[in-house]
C-alpha cells in the first residue's frame, strides 16, 4: 500500500465536454464520400420510401476517404429539404444497418445535408461552430458526395445527435432521450408542435405525435417536465437545466434561427442527464442567420418578418408581447427577472465573442475559400455561383422569400443587441480567489472571494461532479462573510463540506444587467482540486470472471472494479486514475463523478468506452494482475493484487472498506459483509498431480475443466482425468473447473 505524502491544489478553467471529437468532423479539408447503391433504380426506391413515410432504408456500399463499408442502410434525411423533384436530396446513412457495430472512427450514422436553404453554403457549419462554444452541439463540415461514381454535389456533413453524441457530451446514453419534432408541422396561427405545452392533457401517449422517443423509456419523465414547466415553474430547476436552456434561446435569437423552438416549436432534442435534469440540444441550423423567417410565436410576427425586422428582433419578444402559440420553455423561464438578466448576459457573450469582433466574418471567408472550387463543381446545387459568392454580404432571392446576407444581417443585429436594455451596465467581477491553497479540500469548508463592482446581488454556483447539478450560494459584501470590510467591493461566501474537487462559477447583477465569470458558464467553469489521501477512497472489490453476477446497462457481463468512499463526505473521481499497468499509472482517467459519503461506485473494466464514461480502457486478466488508483500527479491512493479468480467469485475487502482482501460471494455495489467470505475449504476441493509436472498430469475430480496460461489464454478444455502435456511450453498454468466456484490450481510445467 502506498501513502500519499503531498497535496495537490489546482485552480483552473475547465470545460464541460468529456471526449475529443472525431477527426472525421474536422474542417481542415473537404471529405470525400461515395455511395454505391445495389439497385440501379435507387432514386425511385428512396422516393417511394419518403412518400410512404415508413423510415425504411435501401442497401449500398459506402466509401469514406478511401475506407470501404458494406451493406449500409440509406434513406433521405429530413422533410422540408427533401423533394422527389430534387436531384440533390439529403441523406441519412446508417453504417451498422446490417453489419453489427460497423462504424467509421466510432461514427455509425452520417447526416448529409443538401444545402437547399443556404446560397452561402456557410450557415450550418458556421452556426454549429458558434454553438459549440456554449453548449453541447454537433460538429459539422463539408463532404463531396459521389453516387455510383458520379459527383452529386457538395454537402454539409453534420454529426448525428445519437447515443455516441450523448456519451461524448453527457457521459451516458441510457437515460430518457427525445427528438422534439412533430410528425406533421402545424404552421397555423397558434398551432401546437413540440412546444412542451400541456395542451394534450395528462396522458403521455397524447404527446407521441410531437416527440420521438430515442430511448427505451422516458415518457413519464417527459410528461413530468411538461407538467412542472406549465403548472409549477418555480420548481423547474429540479427537472430542467435552466442555464443550458437560456443558452439555446440566446443562440437562436442572436443568430435569428427561427426554424427552432422559438419559431414553430421544433428542431431540438431533450436528454435527461446524470443529475436528473433535462438538457435541450440545439439542432438543424441550416436556416440560421435569417434564412427562415416564419413564426407564429408572437402577434407581431405570426405572418413572418422581413430582413429589417430580423435585424431588430426583440430578444424578449416572447416576454414583452402576447404569444400566439404556447412556448412555456421561454415564457415560464422569462417570468423570472434574474433569468432574463442571465439570458441577456449570454447574448452579450455571444455577440462580443463572435460578431462585434468580426470573428464570424473572418471565419466565413476562410470556409468560403476552402469550399470555393467544390461549390463551383457542384452542378446540382440550388443556387448560382454568383449567389454563392454574394450571400456572405448581400441578400439573395429564394423561391418564396429573400435570404439575407450573413454580414448584412449580423452586423446590424449586433449593433441592435448591443444597445438593447439589459445588454450593458453589468457589474465587473475580478480577482477571484479561494482560501484552499495548500490545504486538503475533502470535508473542509472553502471560502470563495471576488472583487465585484456595482452589484446588488452576487452568487457562486458549484457542484462536486458531473452527476450533480450546480447549486447556488449567495455572496455578500457585509464584512461578515470573510470578505474584509463592509462595502469595500470584496464579496465572499462559503462552500461547506467540500469534496476533493469543486467546479464553480460566479454571477452578479444590478438593476441594469447581469454578468457571469467565466463568461461561458456553466459550459465552462473554475475548478479547485486536491489530492486524496490513502484510505479516503479504496478499491473495495474486483471481479475478473463475471459470468452471471451483474450485467452492465447494455446487458453484458463484464469485469468490474468497485470503489468505496470510506469518509463522511462526498468524493469526486475528477483527476483520479485507474490502471492495470505499473508503468502507466495514468492509464484511464476516471469520469468526474461524485461518490456519496460511505457510498460505492462501480466501473466496468471492459475496454469499451463506447458504452459510456464508466467503462475503462482496460480489461481484467483472469490470470491475476495488479490494479492501482492514483492522483493526477501519480501518487498512489490504493492498489490491489489478485490471483486467478473463480467463476462468479469476487476478491474484496473484509471487513468492508478496511480489511484485507479475500475471496467473496460478490456484493456488487454494496457492503462486503462477513457472511460473504468464502471459506478456504469451499475452494480447495480438487488437486492435480504431479505438480510440478513434465509430460503427464492427473486430475482427481470429475467434470469439465479449462487450462489457462499465465497470459489468460485458454490452452485446452476437457474432462479426462489424465492429460498429455508433452507438447506444452514450460511455464505457469492455471487449472479451472468449469461452471463452478472452485478455486483454480496453479501448475508449473518443467522440462522433461
Amino acid at each position: 500500500m502506498f501513502i500519499r505524502n503531498i497535496f495537490l491544489i489546482i485552480t483552473s478553467l475547465c470545460s464541460a465536454s468529456f471526449f475529443s471529437q472525431s477527426a472525421f468532423y474536422e474542417t481542415d479539408n473537404v471529405r470525400e464520400i461515395h455511395i454505391d447503391f445495389y439497385d440501379e433504380n435507387w432514386d425511385h426506391l428512396l422516393d417511394s420510401l419518403y412518400i410512404q413515410g415508413e423510415g425504411g432504408r435501401i442497401l449500398a456500399n459506402l466509401q469514406i476517404d478511401g475506407s470501404t463499408y458494406y451493406s449500409v442502410g440509406v434513406r433521405y434525411k429530413g422533410y422540408s429539404s427533401v423533394s422527389i423533384n430534387n436531384i440533390k436530396n439529403p441523406f441519412n446513412i446508417k453504417l451498422d444497418h446490417v453489419i453489427e457495430d460497423q462504424n467509421h472512427e466510432g461514427i455509425d450514422k452520417l447526416k448529409l445535408s443538401n444545402v437547399i436553404h443556404d446560397p452561402s453554403f456557410l450557415r450550418e457549419v458556421l452556426s454549429y461552430e458558434v454553438c459549440r462554444k456554449y453548449m453541447p452541439a454537433s460538429n459539422a463540415n463539408y463532404a463531396n458526395l459521389y453516387i455510383n461514381g458520379v459527383l452529386w454535389g457538395l454537402y454539409t456533413n453534420v454529426e448525428a445527435v445519437n447515443k455516441e453524441f450523448l456519451i461524448e457530451n453527457f457521459g451516458s446514453k441510457y437515460s430518457p432521450f427525445f427528438k422534439c419534432n412533430p410528425e406533421d408541422l402545424n404552421i397555423q396561427i397558434g398551432g401546437l408542435n413540440s412546444d412542451l405545452s400541456n395542451s394534450h392533457g395528462s396522458d403521455s401517449a397524447s404527446y407521441m405525435p410531437y416527440y420521438d422517443i430515442e430511448s427505451d423509456f422516458g415518457w413519464s419523465n417527459l410528461y413530468h417536465l411538461i407538467d412542472t414547466l406549465n403548472t409549477v415553474p418555480e420548481e423547474i430547476e429540479k427537472v430542467l437545466n435552466v442555464d443550458r436552456t437560456l443558452w439555446m434561446h440566446a443562440l437562436n435569437y442572436s443568430m435569428i434561427n427561427f426554424d427552432s423552438y422559438i419559431g414553430y416549436g421544433q428542431n431540438y432534442y431533450m436528454y435527461l442527464d446524470q443529475a436528473n435534469q433535462f438538457n435541450p440540444i440545439i439542432w438543424d441550423l441550416n436556416m440560421s442567420f435569417g434564412s427562415f423567417r416564419l413564426t407564429d410565436a408572437s402577434q407581431l410576427f405570426y405572418g413572418g418578418f422581413d430582413i429589417n425586422q430580423a435585424q431588430n428582433m426583440d430578444p424578449l419578444v416572447h416576454h414583452n408581447f402576447i404569444s400566439v402559440a404556447p412556448r412555456p420553455l421561454m415564457t415560464s423561464l422569462f417570468e423570472s427577472e434574474r433569468n432574463r438578466k442571465m439570458y441577456l448576459a449570454h447574448i452579450r457573450t455571444i455577440v462580443e465573442e463572435n460578431f462585434q469582433n468580426q470573428e464570424y466574418s473572418t471565419r466565413a471567408e476562410s470556409l468560403k475559400a476552402m469550399i470555393y472550387q467544390e461549390v463551383l463543381n457542384d452542378t446540382n446545387k440550388f443556387y448560382s455561383n454568383e449567389d454563392f459568392m454574394t450571400n456572405i454580404y448581400d441578400q439573395v432571392s429564394l423561391i418564396y422569400s429573400i435570404c439575407p446576407g450573413i454580414t448584412q444581417l449580423m452586423d446590424a443585429r449586433s449593433e441592435y443587441l448591443s444597445s438593447y436594455p439589459g445588454y450593458s451596465g453589468e457589474p465587473e467581477i475580478s480577482n477571484i480567489s479561494n482560501n484552499s491553497e495548500g490545504a486538503q479540500l475533502l470535508g473542509n469548508d472553502v471560502w470563495i472571494h471576488a472583487q465585484i463592482s456595482d452589484a446588488t446581488y452576487a452568487k457562486v454556483s458549484y457542484r462536486f461532479g458531473n452527476n450533480q447539478r450546480f447549486v447556488s450560494v449567495e455572496m455578500f459584501d457585509d464584512g461578515a462573510h470573510n470578505d474584509g470590510s463592509a462595502g469595500d467591493g470584496l464579496y465572499g461566501c462559503k462552500i461547506e463540506g467540500c469534496s476533493n474537487s469543486v467546479d464553480y462559477y460566479l454571477y452578479a447583477d444590478n438593476d441594469a444587467s447581469g454578468v457571469f465569470s467565466p463568461a461561458r458558464a456553466a459550459h465552462e467553469f473554475y475548478n479547485i482540486n486536491s489530492n486524496l489521501s490513502s484510505g479516503d477512497l479504496v478499491i473495495n472489490e474486483v471481479m475478473s470472471n463475471n459470468v452471471s453476477v451483474a450485467a452492465d446497462p447494455s446487458g453484458n457481463f463484464e469485469d468490474w472494479v468497485e470503489l468505496y468512499n470510506t469518509t463522511d463526505f462526498p468524493i469526486s473521481t475528477n483527476n483520479l486514475y485507474l490502471s492495470d499497468n505499473l508503468t502507466n499509472l495514468l492509464k484511464w482517467d476516471l469520469p468526474n463523478h461524485v461518490i456519496p459519503a460511505n457510498g460505492y461506485y462501480v466501473v466496468w473494466a471492459d475496454e469499451d468506452g463506447g458504452q459510456g464514461e464508466e467503462h475503462a480502457n482496460f480489461q481484467l486478466s483472469n490470470a491475476g494482475e495488479i490494479i492501482t488508483m492514483s492522483n493526477a500527479d501519480s501518487t498512489f491512493i490504493d492498489d490491489v493484487s489478485y490471483l486467478m479468480q473463480n467463476i462468479d467469485v469476487a476478491y474484496g475487502r473484509s471487513p468492508n472498506g478496511i480489511g484485507d482482501f479475500t475471496m467473496l460471494t460478490p456484493t456488487f455495489n454494496s457492503s462486503n459483509d462477513m457472511t460473504s467470505v468464502i471459506a478456504d475449504q469451499e475452494l480447495n476441493v480438487f488437486t492435480a498431480s504431479p505438480n510440478p509436472f513434465t509430460d503427464c498430469l492427473t486430475i482427481d475430480s470429475s467434470g469439465s475443466y479449462s487450462v489457462i496460461d499465465l497470459f489468460g489464454r485458454q490452452v485446452m478444455q476437457g474432462s479426462d482425468n489424465v492429460i498429455n502435456t508433452s507438447g506444452w511450453t514450460p511455464g505457469v498454468y492455471f487449472l479451472q473447473m468449469d461452471h463452478s466456484r472452485v478455486a483454480p490450481v496453479k501448475l508449473l510445467k518443467i522440462r522433461s
